[in-house]
């Protein structure tokens, strides 16, 4: 009886030492298992991130590179010049008078000034005041029938002068690295007030978690662009907050990149002046051609509601609510701003 007894208690310790132990087995067999599918699942996606972020941070260094090249944008591209070229090169005229006259190739030569749209200013003439618009050449930003807008598919047809330079206040070549200085050392914006400038570029940085310097920048670059091109600037900045909310790097599934969300193959001819495709990560390219495509559609359309329509390339009576949230986010930018917005 007794060793019947003790036979019991035996079994019953081993059991309850026993059951522990499987137990701690079976939980940490779930655990290895879990641990090996993690494993191939990130041998498998981490290298194509790698790929990624390589990339970035190339664009990145490329993009604060005033003056130095380092993103190929394509194989006729040898390197991608972040700051916007300081002038067009020039082609000397075959019926040129200087050289009808036998003048040497060296003497200077009275070549017209470029403006922003590409047109040429007559000798002697002055520039157009900001904010004007710049008259268009034949051919100069004009548009086919039926294409859509750089949302949704193109705007625009092949545009001459599209490798024009931005220039700001003082006449320099306007770029991305300029625009954030001038933003960092709270430089004047050309047509509003500091109060204005403060509020606006406080409102894109909260409400878009965006670096406040960067969002002066921002700002900056659309108040030339739009007074350059005769667009509201402050749908330009709204335009921005709808198509890619303010990701300089942001990429459609149809293809449409940068913040205005530009289409690359559609518009290559209007980046080719300014460093190739890769130059649609740039803000101001970005913005330049944006604005001369929302430029050519209202201008095809009409009014400001159409040109949003075309823009993201509706062709029927409805645009899905686009250019409703556009306007809606202009009237609260204005509204933070305290800047009446432009009538169109």
């Amino acid at each position: 009886m007794t060793a019947r007894l003790a036979h019991e208690r035996l079994q019953h310790g081993l059991r309850v030492t026993l059951q522990p132990i499987g137990e701690f087995i079976h939980v940490s067999a779930i655990y290895l298992g879990l641990a090996v599918l993690t494993t191939l699942g990130l041998s498998l996606t981490l290298p194509s991130m790698r790929e990624q972020s390589r990339q970035l941070h190339e664009v990145v260094l490329a993009m604060f590179q005033e003056n130095g090249g380092g993103y190929a944008a394509s194989d006729d591209v040898d390197t991608l010049d972040w700051s916007m070229p300081a002038e067009l090169p020039r082609v000397p005229d075959a019926a040129s008078p200087s050289q009808a006259a036998g003048e040497p190739s060296g003497a200077p030569s009275s070549v017209p000034a470029p403006t922003v749209d590409g047109s040429v200013l007559a000798e002697g003439s002055a520039p157009p005041a900001s904010g004007a618009p710049t008259p268009a050449k034949p051919g100069t930003r004009a548009a086919a029938a039926g294409q859509s807008g750089a949302g949704g598919g193109s705007a625009g047809t092949r545009a001459e002068g599209t490798n024009s330079a931005v220039h700001d206040a003082q006449g320099d070549t306007l770029s991305f690295s300029r625009a954030l200085a001038a933003s960092l050392h709270d430089q004047a914006i050309p047509g509003i007030t500091t109060s204005q400038a403060h509020a606006l570029r406080s409102y894109l940085a909260r409400k878009y978690k965006i670096a406040s310097s960067v969002s002066g920048a921002l700002v900056r670059t659309a108040f030339i662009v739009g007074r350059d091109l005769d667009v509201d600037p402050q749908l330009l900045l709204a335009v921005i907050a709808i198509e890619s909310r303010y990701n300089p790097f942001a990429e459609s599934a149809v293809g449409a990149q940068g913040l205005m969300q530009v289409m690359t193959r559609v518009h290559r001819d209007k980046l080719d002046g300014s460093g190739g495709q890769a130059a649609v990560f740039n803000p101001v390219v970005n913005i330049r051609v944006g604005a001369q495509i929302l430029s050519d559609c209202i201008r095809r359309r009409g009014s400001v509601q159409g040109g949003l329509a075309c823009y993201v390339g509706a062709t029927g009576p409805g645009d899905g609510g686009y250019g409703a949230s556009v306007l809606a986010e202009r009237r609260r930018i204005a509204l933070a701003s305290g800047i009446p917005p432009d009538k169109g």
